[in-house]
């Protein structure tokens, strides 16, 4: 048999465009490749995740009519499967189930229902889904097919807070399946792509049987899908299974396997070097970092395409963090269609100004001068009589950044630009943004880069540029020279910040591993820093709450990744 994988990228709520999209990839997959069976990825049909627009009854209507056009104008003499949403069969729970349909000759011939439903992380399944209570074999050509949707195959790993009972694939094996397709709809997350292989050996190894992986690619608000979708099948020796096919990262991608092929790690791309060392020191090797890059400028692409913005602006300050998202914007929207502003200061050095300058010159991209001083000696004097001469502290540093939110929300409302903000997750995590300033803006693309991941990443932007024969892009002054807001004379970040080499461990240890104050000393870090980072971590809530989206890339981004309540005790120090 001949299997086609449609990884494809849907749109929340576009039933009329991903219908579109399902139906060119089912006549390519008849027509070019000859295909007997087509795969799309979970909830093809409405775009994932959709969350709580799966309260509006319209909205679930609307995805089951276009099954049933789908029906009736797919081609014949191919089965398609397609992920959507439908009414709950049972007569008990939840009113809607996640469910992998596969139509054949104008008929929807099988369903099988999501079993195991994710409310880790950013999802939240069973909220609006019931589970799955049988699972049903499909046959065709030949074939016994299971479905086992995303999280249903996902249930051997081990995942904090979520235990499964129900064994979903498991069921099916028992029935004497002799192919199983995972349809999914999971997120990239730096390194996944080899826990995903390895999870799906496991599974080909355990039933003797090919696995198929459909993957969704694109993305929709934080959460960046990878695409990658690929083939495991036993070898010749079965205590071994091998990759058969790989689908691209972050693009489109129609990719046809026969059943009765046999060669191993055909048509790999992207995949990772295993043996490669960590060279940045921050956990990621040369080959993750690139795909990471990758999955950032994607993020960036299909928010403006998805929410209607052809153009993106950002205040280039000369810092590295502006000088990342001002590339990666460059690569996302093109350089015609990104303008970068230095809104100098009376505390901006020259330095920083030139190499703001130098960067935006070697990206190609628009740069405009919008000096600030006058406006903000216009606030001072205004502000004069109520801060009764006070003296200058963190409310005429934050003023700064306030009136630079404030130029480039303008420049957003006249031009319909999106802005780009420019913080990171270390700053996030400590508070160290401004409310109604930096933190302006519809997207924070490396808003889940911790301070030492986006030098890593600059770093190696540049380590490409040399190899490939050209200059760098980033300016070796942006990496090398200390970080500063520069709100006030002579300011560092460390004279607020711990180190970010520091800083960024015993985040991830908090943040990532849920330790408390006495296990993350346990682990050699000192007591009082620790106690001051987590304080400052949770009372610096109230910031997330009201920051844009952030691309997520860590397995726990803020956002819908941690959500915490604001008003709380710091129990954990």
């Amino acid at each position: 048999m001949r299997i086609s994988i449609a990884q494809i990228n849907s749109t929340i709520g576009d039933f009329s465009g991903n219908k579109e999209k399902i139906a060119a990839f089912t006549t390519r997959a008849l027509e070019e490749r000859q295909s007997d069976l087509v795969l799309f990825p979970e909830l093809a049909v409405c775009g994932y995740p959709p969350m709580d627009l799966l309260d509006q009854d319209r909205f679930v209507e609307m995805n089951i009519r276009t099954v049933r056009i789908l029906q009736q104008e797919l081609p014949r003499n191919i089965a398609v499967g397609v992920g959507f949403v439908n009414r709950n069969p049972y007569s008990y729970g939840k009113s809607l189930v996640n469910v992998y349909g596969i139509i054949l000759n104008g008929s929807l011939v099988f369903e099988q229902a999501k079993t195991l439903l994710p409310t880790y992380d950013v999802f939240d399944e069973a909220r609006n889904f019931e589970s799955a209570q049988e699972w049903p074999v499909f046959e065709w050509k030949g074939e016994r097919i299971g479905v086992a949707i995303c999280e249903d195959v996902w249930r051997e790993t081990v995942i904090p807070g979520t235990t499964y009972i129900k064994d979903p694939v498991g069921k099916l094996l028992d029935q004497g399946i002799s192919l199983l397709c995972a349809p999914s709809a999971s997120p990239y997350i730096a390194g996944k792509l080899k826990v995903r292989r390895a999870l799906a050996k496991r599974i080909s190894l355990r039933g003797n049987i090919p696995m198929v992986y459909i993957n969704a690619v694109g993305a929709n608000d934080s959460i960046l899908f990878d695409g990658r979708s690929f083939i495991v099948a036993p070898a010749t020796n079965v205590k071994n299974v091998q990759i058969q096919f790989n689908a691209k990262a972050f693009e489109e991608d129609l990719l046809t396997w026969n059943t009765l092929q046999n060669t191993a790690d055909a048509g790999l791309s992207g995949h990772e070097n295993d043996k490669e060392e960590d060279p940045f020191k921050v956990g990621l090797t040369r080959d993750e970092l690139d795909v990471l890059e990758d999955a950032l400028v994607m993020g960036i692409r299909e928010y403006m395409r998805k929410c209607g913005f052809t153009r993106a602006h950002l205040g280039l300050s000369g810092g590295i963090d502006s000088a990342l998202v001002a590339y990666l914007g460059v690569r996302a929207a093109g350089k015609d269609n990104i303008v970068c502003f230095s809104m100098p200061s009376r505390f901006s050095s020259q330095g920083s100004k030139d190499d703001a300058a130098e960067l935006a010159e070697t990206l190609g991209c628009r740069y405009v001068t919008l000096p600030i001083e006058p406006l903000f000696t216009g606030f001072l004097s205004a502000l004069e009589g109520i801060f009764e001469r006070r003296p200058f502290d963190s409310a005429e540093e934050n003023l700064q950044a306030r009136i630079r939110g404030t130029l480039l929300m303008a420049f957003s409302n006249k031009f319909d630009s999106m802005l780009l903000t420019t913080g990171n997750k270390s700053e996030l995590a400590m508070g160290y943004c401004t409310l109604y300033g930096d933190m302006n803006g519809s997207l924070g693309p490396i808003g889940d880069l911790l301070k030492t991941e986006v030098f890593a990443l600059c770093r190696r932007i540049n380590e490409k540029a040399l190899e490939a024969g050209g200059a760098v892009i980033i300016p070796e002054a942006i990496l090398a020279k200390p970080p500063s807001a520069e709100l006030r004379p002579n300011q560092k970040d460390q004279d607020s910040l711990p180190p970010y080499e520091v800083l960024d461990q015993i985040l991830k240890l908090y943040l990532f591993d849920n330790l408390s104050k006495d296990e993350i000393t346990a682990r050699g870090w000192d007591g009082e820093l620790t106690v001051q980072i987590i304080k400052t971590v949770a009372r610096a809530e109230f910031k997330r709450r009201q920051a844009p989206p952030v691309l997520k890339v860590s397995k726990r981004a803020f956002g819908m990744g941690r959500r915490m309540p604001i008003a709380r005790s710091i129990y954990e120090i």
